[in-house]
């Protein structure tokens, strides 16, 4: 079986998009692993299927898996790249579209510039919502790892994230408390690991292990929830520049409990082709 395949990044975190509204071509997730090799498929840190829409607001339905086949629930690198992908085949029209995740319609804006803005919906704090495995909402929670006590802020940007704060993401322990927290019995799903610098009210730097893929050059989701805690922590302002390991992103969000938070940033279309399964 032949699959047509799109390569495509926001800020070097890469993915295979795989465009299945004509003709769904059902993969197991071993099939998904194998795109995602990069010394035998394509190579990517996620894969992205478009699909069509159950919502009439949105032009395409999109699901996420991680590299090893596992399904996400966002990606916010990933649905800038979605957006870049259907403006160069002529299917954005006015600049906007609505793309369906899960059970909302998020709305995306291509701007003249190639770039793209994203409303990623409002931050959700509620231990339910992220999920965390604590009695009661807080704006920092605790636990022990490698010998030691760590602080860190936790939200759901539809997918859950824990955020430390670090002195310099050059020398945060990345490589090695990523994989022991991404599976911490406080996170019922596993979560993304965000290590936090904060050099100005305006700027950070982050590096984020992504679970079910490792530490990424750039990971959307994870830049709105570093800035979505450090707001709540009163660290930041309400915008925000973001500098990952592969370019920067804009965060924008105002503290506002029911307000949306935007994310501003590239999306890159590298090459297409096509692999036999």
């Amino acid at each position: 079986m032949k699959i047509p395949f799109a390569k495509m990044h926001g800020l070097g975190n890469d993915f295979v998009v795989l465009d299945q509204r004509a003709r769904h071509y059902g993969l197991a997730p071993e099939q998904l692993a194998f795109l995602a090799d990069r010394h035998l498929g394509v190579g990517c840190d996620q894969l992205l299927s478009l699909e069509p829409p159950r919502n009439a607001e949105a032009a395409v339905r999109y699901v996420i898996f991680n590299a090893d086949g596992s399904p996400a629930e966002h990606c916010g690198n990933g649905v800038r790249c979605v957006a870049r992908y259907l403006d160069l085949r002529g299917e954005v029209r006015g600049g906007r579209v609505g793309v369906e995740i899960g059970d909302a319609v998020y709305e995306l804006a291509v701007l003249d510039n190639g770039d793209v803005r994203v409303d990623m919906g409002r931050p959700r704090f509620a231990p339910r919502d992220i999920p965390l495995a604590a009695a009661a909402e807080s704006d920092r929670y605790a636990l022990d790892a490698e010998g030691r006590a760590w602080q860190f802020g936790a939200v759901s940007m539809g997918n859950p994230h824990a955020v430390f704060e670090v002195p310099d993401t050059a020398s945060a322990p990345v490589a090695t408390l990523g994989p022991l927290l991404q599976d911490h019995p406080l996170f019922p799903r596993r979560v993304n690991v965000g290590f936090m610098q904060v050099e100005a009210a305006e700027r950070i730097r982050l590096r984020v292990f992504e679970r079910g893929v490792g530490e990424t050059r750039a990971c959307g989701t994870g830049a709105c929830a570093a800035v979505a805690v450090g707001r709540r922590w009163g660290r930041l302002a309400p915008e925000v520049e973001v500098l990952l390991t592969g370019g920067r992103l804009t965060i924008a969000w105002d503290g506002q409990p029911d307000h949306s938070l935007w994310m501003t940033g590239p999306a890159t279309f590298v090459f297409e082709g096509t692999i036999d399964l």
